[in-house]
């Protein structure tokens, strides 16, 4: 009788932000560039595509730093099918000035051409041929009871336009504290603004769910990304107070970050508003259940930022200007997650487990099942055994060469102290650097893990030119672009005899 064959789960995929994606338009965004990208991992046997959070970006353009955790981002918004449907002319698109390069994103050119050609896009609503049938799904859209969020948000965007863009903590006390004579006045003044706004969401949810369904059709799944934490100045915080340590009047009294460690002297103050975790215990967790359930449907597997801060979170008084003074506090740990699972069935969620593990940290990753993270650029440190080697690799677990947050291959190995360096040659079974970024990649591919995810840039061998993010730095970040011809066939033919010969063909 023949052996019941198992269920296949070695797999592989490659991360690109959507930003990162070549396009006409001076950003990546949901275009002709997208579907083409998803032509050429199906052909180079992948099975994930792994992007950065999809949120619209505020000061420093981090997709971590976001004015909503549920609202899209209005830059991957397509222009070239705003023109094809009728909403712009191209004369339009090519008046704008969106930066000079096709390798690196001017955010302030972006944001100063993007919204007027997206302003125009809505003025014209009544133009275009299909009208009556965009405006009865845009009415659907604004009515979804997963889109209470919307109306909000909009009246956030509109209100913090006409602030000059200042923070919502600075805005006049009636809106700022949401009195409910000043929400309904500002809602009533500024209906069109809040209109442009949810117009933008409704655009940006119908092209995403359309290069979503594309991808899942061609074999392809989306993993996501979720930050732990939602921004201080964001719809989620002014809308919501009490989810957050929060004063009476509005104001932090504590706030998010991590402690001096080896990568820095004194900290790292994101300055996120940290939640108020006996409030959600007492709700059932309710908001993050609505978070993680658009989430789900927004991707087909979600990657948890700073896993960490569930079992333990550092809290910093307000006001300081390093992360230097603070204490650890106690997180919801595994009961959240029991109540996703309850509330929203079984779902593929990735931990984002770096960094400095304490027990009760390596014992929640265990108790949930979630596969945690392993960098091959952590691993060869010479002077001891490390957890990211992988022939110290369990199957549930992703590896990567390195993140957006880490150097790309080439910069990191050619950047090596001499005996890490030399370790790294022996281990790889290399004699030549020049060697080291494939033998990387192979290394990853053969190991144990079930599933092997290599940032693009490190399959095109860049340097530290083509870095995403540097944590800690602000300007020079997010902004690295794919050139056009940077997909060849002999590229793809390598990708695919990686997934080929190692046995993550699915």
């Amino acid at each position: 009788m023949a052996k019941k064959s198992k269920k296949k789960t070695r797999a592989c995929g490659v991360l690109l932000p959507i930003f990162s994606l070549p396009s006409e338009y001076g950003i990546g965004t949901f275009s002709k560039q997208a579907y083409e990208f998803v032509d050429f991992l199906k052909k180079a046997g992948q099975s994930y595509w792994q992007i950065l959070p999809l949120g619209p970006t505020s000061y420093g353009d981090s997709p971590y730093q976001s004015f909503s955790t549920f609202a899209g981002n209005p830059y991957f918004i397509d222009i070239e099918a705003l023109i094809e449907e009728g909403f712009l002319d191209k004369a339009d698109a090519d008046k704008c000035d969106f930066g000079v390069s096709d390798e690196y994103i001017d955010y302030e050119k972006l944001y100063r051409s993007r919204f007027k050609l997206l302003k125009k896009a809505f003025d014209n609503l009544d133009k275009v041929s299909k009208a009556a049938e965009i405006k009865k799904e845009f009415e659907a859209f604004k009515n979804d009871p997963d889109n209470d969020w919307l109306s909000d948000y909009s009246l956030f965007m509109a209100l913090k336009n006409v602030n000059g863009g200042k923070a919502w903590d600075t805005w006049e006390e009636g809106v700022r504290l949401r009195k409910k004579d000043a929400l309904k006045a500002a809602t009533e003044k500024y209906k069109v603004e809040i209109e442009f706004y949810s117009f933008l969401q409704y655009l940006f949810s119908k092209q995403w769910k359309a290069l979503k369904a594309y991808a899942n059709e061609n074999g392809v799944d989306i993993v996501g990304d979720i930050p732990i934490y939602v921004a201080f100045d964001s719809a989620d915080t002014w809308a919501n107070p009490e989810l957050f340590q929060l004063d009476k009047d509005n104001v932090p009294t504590d706030v998010a970050g991590c402690p001096p460690d080896a990568f820095s002297a004194t900290g790292q103050l994101w300055g996120n508003p940290l939640y108020r975790w006996d409030y959600h215990k007492k709700t059932g967790y309710k908001w993050w259940m609505k978070r993680l359930a658009h989430c789900f449907k927004l991707y087909d597997v979600v990657r948890i930022d700073h896993f960490r801060g569930f079992d333990e979170y550092y809290a910093i008084p307000y006001g300081n200007l390093t992360a230097e003074i603070g204490e650890w506090r106690k997180g919801p740990g595994i009961e959240l997650f029991d109540v996703m699972k309850k509330e929203l069935g079984q779902q593929r969620v990735i931990a984002e487990d770096l960094g400095f593990l304490t027990p009760s940290v390596i014992k929640l990753v265990k108790k949930t099942g979630f596969p945690g993270m392993k960098i091959l650029e952590f691993a060869f440190d010479s002077r001891e055994e490390s957890d990211y080697l992988p022939h110290n690799y369990t199957k549930n677990c992703i590896v990567y060469t390195g993140t957006h947050d880490n150097e790309t291959c080439r910069a990191w190995f050619d950047a090596l102290p001499r005996s890490d360096k030399r370790f790294a040659k022996e281990y790889l079974g290399i004699t030549y650097s020049k060697d080291a970024v494939k033998a990387m990649i192979r290394s990853a591919f053969a190991s144990v893990s079930d599933t092997a995810i290599i940032p693009m840039q490190d399959y095109l061998e860049l340097g530290a030119e083509a870095r995403i993010n540097t944590p800690s730095t602000l300007g020079g970040n997010w902004v690295w672009r794919m050139r056009k011809d940077a997909l060849s066939d002999s590229l793809c033919k390598r990708m695919y005899d990686y997934a080929r010969i190692y046995g993550r063909l699915r």
